[in-house]
């Protein structure tokens, strides 16, 4: 396979050479006729056609091999699909390149220029294409292909610098502030990529730092949470500097921002602070199994502005931060992830409550789920009162799994003492009511 690939590159870099092998073979002159040479470019368009379409046929079976076999990960097996579905493409444009070299160490450049025109247009679109598919949001990626089209336009009709020109024109002058049309296309540009690569660089640290075992879950989450936050801060600045704004000149913005946040983003800012006290004092941490109001689930991720609670159906509760801080939280697995169970019940005074208490910690020492061979977390089960009509008991155990459901390992208690006690002749009493009906005398005696 090594070598199919090497005959392929030595093929490729022999391209130029065939092209003037081909240009001696017609015998074109170099003072020969515009159109003639017109011709020549179209032809050697169509040939670099032909051979990247046989040679993307030859290739695709191959890559399509290797890259199944390789254990890549989504987003790079994602870049590799939206690059094999453009190997024609690719290969084409090469083929163009270098027929534009051959051609300009042939004879006059200005001979080439059809071939350069279509290779820096196939070089435009693969760059844009390939870009444009890698961006999930839809919004953006249009916006991106977008603007990436008409950069390529008027750079190719030469008119790219009367263009910034007018933008540069249209500009809004406050004292020494200067701000232009130019300025903002050039700051939305820069800002878009410095952030985006900050956010590339913190998800690329929240993944190191998620292998690093000597940190607490809440350490590596405060510690992503603000190297993100700083990285964007770094980016903004710098794409501010970039585009060459002043940073005095944004005191008055900066003001105005400053007090739309007082008055209108206080809830914002109370979730965001909330959430990094929760990180700080380690109250929570994912994987922690909480209850909070009515809302039972365990922690899968938290945010800044909010905590992701998955719960037992299947749905996804988002609680802002700020309430996690106000509110009551039960936290059944703060210190460890082992949870104490409680069920009562009771039984007739026919029945001795020696056995009764032997039969109902048998009952459920039996169960999966039930910790029962560890010495500080047995099961028991005591005498906690005497009813009306039946011995009452409470039957205490240990599980060690809260994210499995607490409720089902209930039930399937219940069902193991109903077992038991039905095997041993255990009843448990339930009233019984006596309904007397008395006839009225007709003569209303």
């Amino acid at each position: 396979m090594q070598e199919q690939f090497a005959l392929v590159g030595e093929w490729l870099t022999r391209w130029p050479e065939l092209i003037n092998s081909l240009l001696l073979w017609i015998g074109l002159p170099v003072s020969g006729n515009r159109a003639i040479w017109t011709v020549v470019q179209i032809a050697l368009v169509l040939l670099a056609l032909l051979v990247a379409v046989l040679v993307a046929r030859f290739t695709t079976p191959i890559l399509e091999a290797r890259i199944r076999r390789a254990e890549l990960r989504p987003g790079v097996l994602r870049l590799a699909a939206i690059i094999l579905r453009r190997q024609r493409g690719i290969y084409f444009t090469i083929l163009l390149w270098f027929s534009v070299l051959a051609m300009r160490a042939a004879t006059w450049s200005s001979r080439s220029y059809f071939l350069t025109l279509v290779a820096s247009l196939l070089t435009a679109w693969i760059v844009i294409s390939i870009s444009s598919r890698t961006i999930r949001n839809r919004s953006l990626a249009r916006v991106v292909e977008f603007g990436g089209w008409v950069l390529v336009t008027l750079s190719l009709l030469g008119i790219l610098p009367e263009a910034m020109a007018l933008l540069d024109s249209l500009a809004i002058e406050f004292n020494e502030f200067r701000l232009s049309l130019l300025t903002l296309v050039q700051g939305a540009v820069v800002l878009s990529a410095l952030i985006w690569g900050a956010i590339v660089i913190s998800t690329l640290v929240d993944r190191q730092l998620h292998k690093l075992e000597d940190f607490t879950p809440t350490m590596r989450v405060l510690i992503g949470k603000v190297a993100r936050f700083g990285l964007i801060v770094i980016a903004f600045m710098i794409g501010l500097h970039a585009v060459g704004i002043d940073f005095t000149a944004l005191t008055l913005i900066s003001g105005a921002v400053g007090v739309g946040l007082g008055f209108g983003l206080q809830k914002v800012v109370s979730n965001l602070v909330s959430g990094i006290i929760l990180l700080l004092d380690k109250s929570i941490k994912p994987g922690d199994v909480i209850t909070v109001g009515e809302t039972f689930g365990w922690i899968t991720a938290l945010n800044a502005r909010y905590v992701s609670v998955s719960m037992r159906d299947g749905r996804e509760i988002l609680i802002p931060n700020e309430d996690l801080i106000t509110q009551q939280v039960q936290n059944w697995s703060f210190d460890d992830p082992y949870v104490r169970m409680e069920i009562n019940f009771g039984t007739s005074y026919e029945n001795d409550p020696h056995q009764v208490r032997e039969l109902a910690k048998a009952a459920v020492s039996n169960l999966p789920r039930v910790i029962s061979k560890e010495k500080d977390f047995q099961v028991a089960c005591h005498i906690v009162g005497f009813g009306e009509s039946s011995v009452d008991y409470v039957l205490r155990f240990f599980i060690g799994d809260p994210t499995n459901g607490i409720t089902n390992v209930r039930g399937d208690a219940f069902l193991a003492l109903w077992d038991t006690f039905k095997e041993h002749d255990i009843s448990i009493p339930y009233p019984h009511r006596e309904v007397l009906l008395h006839h009225a005398d007709p003569k209303g005696k």
